[in-house]
């Protein structure tokens, strides 16, 4: 049995993936947010999800070195993406390094790049593309690269279109984090509550998120890895 440890920003960028995984047990991972183990096709998965950006992928992982890395057969970094490519479409997939044997559906084979924080508008992804050539954006993928370099493990990263090239985020995302840098929910719907005129957009980017959701589950459960 080969063990997958899959590293995602938040717990609901794992749902697709869940709801075809069927059920899945409580994993004693106390350094994150979110841990759950799941068996699929004769491998055991390991999801874990700490918040955006390097610093909590590496508050979640770096002192599980000596526990964990020997069991890790490979580390995917997965969850939503802005697209810098200006072809892809919400829900379009990502992957940068190996592919899959016998991928589920289509998808693009690209850089992503990563910041630490939320790539909010069409300007700041144009830029992005043109200074980088990747096909996304994430804030987590170089990190979680890092760490799989120092475990001595593959790494790959696959990911799915929340917003796209042409658009602006709906609000600054990067106004609403924590101290420890994970997005406030709390503080997002107050500031849409402020702003009326951001609620068709917020409503946009999560029918989106839902569906970049879906097509993750899609894709990890009709792969071959």
């Amino acid at each position: 049995m080969r063990t997958w440890l899959v590293v995602a920003a938040e717990e609901r960028e794992f749902a697709g993936i869940l709801r075809r995984f069927g059920a899945a047990r409580r994993l004693a991972w106390p350094e994150a947010a979110f841990a759950r183990e799941v068996e699929w096709k004769r491998d055991r998965w390991w999801l874990i999800a700490n918040g955006p950006g390097p610093k909590l992928v590496d508050q979640a992982l770096a002192d599980r070195a000596s526990k964990v890395k020997h069991h890790v057969h490979g580390i995917i970094s997965t969850g939503f993406c802005g697209a810098l490519d200006p072809a892809l479409a919400a829900g379009a997939i990502v992957v940068c390094g190996e592919t899959p044997v016998r991928p589920a559906a289509s998808f693009v084979q690209g850089e992503i790049v990563s910041a630490d924080r939320v790539t909010v508008t069409a300007g700041e992804k144009r830029a992005l593309r043109q200074s980088s050539g990747a096909a996304a954006v994430d804030m987590e993928f170089a990190e979680v690269k890092r760490i799989a370099g120092e475990w001595g493990v593959p790494v790959r990263a696959i990911r799915a279109v929340s917003d796209v090239a042409a658009e602006d985020m709906p609000l600054d995302f990067n106004r609403y984090r924590d101290r420890q840098g994970r997005f406030s929910r709390g503080r997002i719907a107050l500031a849409a509550l402020a702003r009326p005129f951001v609620i068709p957009g917020l409503l946009r980017l999560e029918r989106n998120c839902r569906l970049a959701a879906d097509r993750l589950g899609e894709f990890f459960a009709d792969s071959e890895f």
